[in-house]
């Protein structure tokens, strides 16, 4: 006979998370790191109670905002390489939806997160709950189904019995290679509560550990052959490399057969900067060097990466005739994108399996003379934007400042605007996950919040916010919760008084300045934000920096804060750093009264003319 044990929905959820496990550096370690709430009326009955009883081996963690909190989540599983992961609950209704910008951002980078938001009545007998979304149409509909676009699996609970499978499928997608991403399961605040005799069994622990699936022989043949042939490869290393752990395979394999590398966002610090093969930055935000040689490329290799426009220049920027893609990526969707050969695997498994198919092969001397002499080049130009002046400020200036206070051994965390671009180019990342940006769904907001969950999975790193004044007011309430943790980050402010990226683009496109610097917009009074004030009033220590050399010593000072510290500096929005960089499609209006509107589009349809146009 089965042994059995009564549990509501919410104990039985709860209690099958503290039993999951992976293995780190030959330790076992739960592969749940915790659980982040606001509770409200949809869970705090059910999810709150059932959490409290597992308080010391799955950590519950308040937060102020639910979008926030779940930032914090996806964050942590980044900087874990998708080896470790959150989950996030909320209540019904605006709690509930608050999740689904970061559940986007989650899908969008492939990034495993438990979402657990509050839902609806099943018995429908208190219908039209408080905070319940009603379907004219269609009864079986909740806020909760915004969620289904966004997420890699969704289940909605309306039976207790219903979580043993959809916890099983649960686990499958967010350690899985190929479909990891967000999970969402929408619980029913009555079945929350409501108990069921579960098997003993469905609570033993589990040992989850890396899928590592190896290439198709013939795949792999395909992908080497275009490699043997190669006369100017080059490699894109993308998330995919840290992910699967694979920096130090990926390093070796460039240096034996002589190929640059030359890294997105994502993939950025999979190469120490220093390291002689390593290009830097790829595409609309890239570094010359490497964009010098994407142009002439003839096989582009692309290492776990989902070649977004930004890395490929909205396609423009390989211009060879005949260049070939080799995807090697563990998602098929990825890997065959835009007629790549596509290599089906496990970043690390594939890079190996290629050295097996190359055979001794290496690319000609001289292409790889180009790339170290193209190297020296924009090494000299980055220090010349990253160099102090006595102007107000640019991002880059500010980015030279941080690196000088606190060198390639800081974790910088990032996302949106114009300074994941300057960054991407501009910042020198140290060890594999260093460099922290979120760029794939572009989120303003993430970066607190991100730092939060970035220094909670790694306590021994010295963590780096960097937040225009744009984002910082989009949200800035996990401050508070980085104080009362005592998760110390340090958080540096670039205050450009407005959206000084955006402002930017609006020109070059023939735009009027308007609507997104502070002065351009429709005002009665500019507002004069004393961001240091602010953050000092939710327990941080605050500090006001009136030039770079102060903001050096402001870093310095920083070090021996027992608690956050946020530092905040004017900066100048229309400087951005000229050097290197790719066309991007942005389109203009065909038709305007504004001459130079029509001016941008003129240029714009030039540009079209030599985009790598493919299926």
């Amino acid at each position: 006979m089965t042994e059995t044990i009564r549990l509501t929905m919410a104990q039985a959820l709860t209690r099958f998370m503290s039993r999951q496990m992976t293995v780190i550096d030959g330790r076992k370690v739960p592969i749940f790191a915790g659980v982040w709430a606001i509770f409200g009326h949809g869970n705090v009955a059910g999810v709150g109670e059932a959490l409290y009883q597992v308080r010391e081996e799955l950590p519950t963690y308040r937060a102020h905002n639910e979008q926030a909190m779940a930032h914090a989540a996806i964050a942590f599983a980044k900087a874990s390489f998708r080896r470790r992961f959150m989950a996030a609950t909320s209540s019904i209704g605006p709690g509930a939806t608050n999740m689904v910008t970061a559940a986007a951002l989650a899908h969008v980078n492939r990034l495993p997160v438990l979402l657990l938001p509050g839902d609806v009545f099943a018995n429908r007998a208190p219908d039209p709950v408080l905070q319940q979304v009603e379907s004219f149409g269609d009864g079986t509909i909740s806020a909760n189904d915004a969620f289904r676009p966004v997420s890699r699996y969704f289940d909605r609970i309306t039976r207790p019995e219903q979580i043993i499978p959809a916890l099983q499928r649960a686990m499958q997608v967010l350690t899985d290679p190929a479909d990891c991403g967000p999970v969402t399961l929408s619980l029913c605040q009555d079945v929350q509560a409501e108990a069921f005799d579960y098997p003993q069994s469905f609570f033993a622990e589990r040992v989850w550990e890396p899928r590592r699936p190896r290439p198709d022989v013939r795949e792999l043949e395909v992908a080497a052959t275009a490699l043997r042939g190669a006369e100017k490869p080059v490699i894109i290393a993308g998330g995919g490399v840290l992910y699967s752990e694979a920096a130090a395979t990926l390093q070796a394999f460039a240096e034996k057969h002589g190929i640059p590398v030359m890294e997105t966002n994502a993939g950025k610090s999979s190469l120490p900067h220093d390291h002689p093969l390593n290009m830097g930055s790829i595409g609309v935000t890239g570094s010359s060097a490497s964009n010098l040689l994407a142009e002439q490329a003839d096989v582009v290799l692309a290492v776990g990466s989902r070649l977004q426009d930004f890395t490929t220049g909205s396609w423009a920027l390989f211009k060879a005739e005949g260049v070939k893609v080799v995807g090697l990526n563990a998602q098929l969707f990825d890997a065959g994108k835009h007629r790549a050969l596509p290599l089906v695997a496990d970043a690390r498994a594939g890079l190996e399996g290629l050295e097996e198919g190359l055979d001794g092969w290496k690319s000609p001397d001289n292409w790889v003379s180009k790339a170290k002499a193209a190297k020296a080049d924009w090494l000299e130009a980055a220090k010349a934007v990253t160099d102090p002046t006595n102007a107000l400020p640019s991002d880059a200036q500010v980015i030279g400042a941080v690196h000088r206070a606190r060198g390639s051994k800081a974790t910088v965390v990032c996302a949106s605007g114009g300074l994941p671009g300057e960054l991407h180019k501009l910042w020198p990342a140290g060890a594999p996950g260093s460099y922290h940006l979120e760029y794939g769904y572009s989120t303003m907001g993430y970066e607190i919040a991100g730092g939060l969950g970035v220094k909670l999975a790694r306590p021994d790193d010295d963590v780096v916010v960097m937040v225009g004044d744009g984002s910082y007011m989009m949200m800035n309430s996990e401050i508070a919760t980085s104080v009362m943790l005592g998760v110390k980050l340090t958080i540096v402010v670039l205050d450009n008084r407005g959206f000084g990226c955006i402002n930017r683009l609006q020109m070059a496109t023939g735009g009027a300045n308007f609507n997104n610097l502070f002065k351009d917009t429709r005002h009665q009074l500019l507002p004069e934000i004393d961001f240091a004030a602010h953050a000092a009033s939710m327990g941080a220590v605050a500090r006001k920096a009136a030039s770079i050399a102060e903001l050096e010593r402001a870093l310095k000072e920083a070090e021996a804060d027992d608690r956050t510290s946020v530092i905040v500096i004017d900066t100048d929005p229309l400087i951005s750093t000229e050097a290197g960089g790719h066309w991007w499609d942005v389109a203009v209006p065909e038709v305007s009264p504004r001459p130079t509107v029509n001016d941008a589009r003129k240029k714009y349809e030039e540009a079209l003319r030599v985009r790598r146009l493919v299926s």
